[in-house]
């Protein structure tokens, strides 16, 4: 390690039997790895060298790909988006296969997790990011989710919103709907789900190539244990997270971020167990002083320091952070190092805490996230996109198939259009969850986990449709994907639910 310091004077909080000291045989972790190899964090920048990659290449020979299967509905990875887009799908009669390259389903909600869920309510208490999104959440054991209860949403009483929102559930002084989750739990339903719905799961299979026929996706490759197979759609659904078959397939996508937010920074988000996190909380609102004292000295020792987030039990404390900037979600060897560099400050974390941090004496490290933490990469280039302008307008499209929440109560609630989900120039695929067609801004809430299962659920609709009539599913009648969405329970705003419910009635 470099910078070490044998002695440093520990700080004191308010209570003597707690005392900030130095982690035996500590370093600098800002600059173990980091200066190892290079890496600069949250510059934007790569000031790094890299090996040289060899200026050659190999012949593959052409070769017979088996068709594995053939399928309605592809949808090719088994996300929030992806699990949502398959369970709407299948309930809707379509014949849906679902890979996925872990060995689980929920993407970042599980694998990666993200357990804190964000806000499904918006500023006046209305829960708007429902469907799907409220059947995971309603059938959750009890002991698996903890959040505000639902009398609570949209409550401005100072008290009450003060204590939720050291619960990741308050914001501006309101309640919001914003629960955290166990992920094995998670895990199980969206799985239990998926069988319900008779979705066939095909785990342990990444996705390499996207099948073009003239514009048109007729399937994809995938690499297994097994090898090489091709599984033939009619209607394919990219809920990879990063656009991966779009931007293979040679559409347009965009990538282009806002510098000054986190959306586009990655980590390995961490839990800590063997805690006591009400003891901790009682620490940061009783003891400010004491509190800035102990974060300034985790700074010092780690750099980049964070507060850990309450999970679905006491016992457990949750870190989505350190983030780091300057590395690309689709380039291997970043996120190799990502992944090297968010190990080394999980370890300074729990060091830190765990010598010094009320509530943190026994702590342990229980998990490191299986899955990286992406929030963005590639987005497509929709037929329509959510932008920054839309926040202030309010505007209310009319293919609408969801309503998403705003960044703050000074904004309205952000309707999504059913032309964030189409590329410009490419049939027969969808694109949900984070990729979606939108600008930088509204990419911060538009890539969290509730927006992927709306996204998510809209796609799936959208393809099932497209299968029982035979069209691509930009040339559906969007009030037909509407209707269902409203069956399925998914909020619309009432000037496109009133206009769609008398056909639903009728039928």
């Amino acid at each position: 390690m470099t910078n070490r310091k044998d002695a440093e004077p520990g700080l004191r909080t308010t209570r003597e039997s707690e005392v900030f000291r130095e982690p035996p045989g500590s370093g600098n972790y800002s600059s173990s790895i980091g200066a190892a190899q290079g890496i600069e964090l949250f510059t934007g920048d790569r000031r790094r060298a890299r090996i040289a990659r060899p200026a050659k290449s190999i012949h593959e020979p052409a070769r017979e790909t088996p068709v594995f299967a053939e399928t309605d509905v592809l949808v090719v990875g088994g996300g929030p988006a992806g699990t949502a887009a398959a369970i709407a799908a299948a309930r809707i009669g379509a014949d849906v296969m679902l890979v996925e390259r872990y060995n689980h389903l929920g993407g970042l909600s599980t694998g990666g997790l993200v357990i804190w869920i964000d806000r499904m309510t918006d500023w006046s208490g209305r829960h708007v990011i429902r469907g799907l999104a409220n059947e995971f959440m309603e059938r959750l054991p009890k002991d698996a989710i903890q959040g505000p209860p639902r009398a609570d949403w949209g409550n401005r009483d100072a008290a009450t919103a003060s204590y939720w929102a050291q619960r990741t559930a308050a914001y501006h002084g309101i309640v919001t709907w914003s629960p955290t989750i166990d992920p094995e739990a998670l895990k199980t339903l969206s799985m239990r789900m998926a069988h319900e719905a008779k979705v066939r799961l095909l785990l342990h299979a990444w996705c390499t190539t996207p099948i073009v026929e003239d514009g048109v996706i007729r399937g994809a490759i995938f690499e297994s244990k097994e090898g090489r197979h091709a599984v033939l759609a009619k209607v394919v659904v990219d809920t990879t997270g990063d656009a991966d078959l779009i931007a293979r397939s040679g559409a347009q996508c965009e990538s282009d971020i806002d510098a000054d937010d986190i959306h586009h920074c990655m980590n390995t988000v961490f839990l800590v167990g063997g805690v006591d996190m009400e003891r901790w909380l009682a620490f940061r609102r009783e003891e400010p002083e004491a509190f800035a004292a102990f974060m300034e000295y985790g700074r010092n020792r780690v750099k980049f320091f964070e507060k850990p987030f309450v999970s679905w039990r006491n016992d457990v404390a949750l870190f989505l952070g350190p983030r780091l900037a300057g590395y690309s979600a689709v380039d291997v060897e970043d996120l190799t190092l990502v992944e090297l560099r968010s190990r080394e400050l999980a370890i300074g974390h729990l060091d830190v805490y765990r010598a010094a941090a009320p509530g943190f004496r026994d702590a342990f490290l229980m998990l490191g996230a299986p899955q990286v933490g992406v929030r963005h990469s590639r987005r497509l280039a929709g037929m329509r996109k959510v932008t920054r302008e839309q926040w202030d307008t309010g505007n209310v499209w009319d293919d609408e198939i969801g309503v998403s929440t705003s960044l703050s109560p000074k904004f309205p609630n952000i309707s999504v259009p059913f032309g964030s989900l189409l590329p410009e120039k490419l049939d027969n695929i969808l694109g949900a969850g984070r990729h979606v067609a939108c600008d930088a801004s509204s990419h911060t809430f538009l890539r969290e986990i509730p927006q992927c299962w709306l996204t998510g659920q809209a796609a799936g609709v959208a393809a099932a449709l497209a299968v029982g009539t035979g069209l691509a599913p930009r040339y559906l009648p969007v009030s037909a994907i509407q209707r269902e969405l409203l069956g399925q329970g998914a909020y619309l705003s009432p000037i496109i639910a009133d206009a769609v419910a008398p056909a639903s009635a009728a039928e």
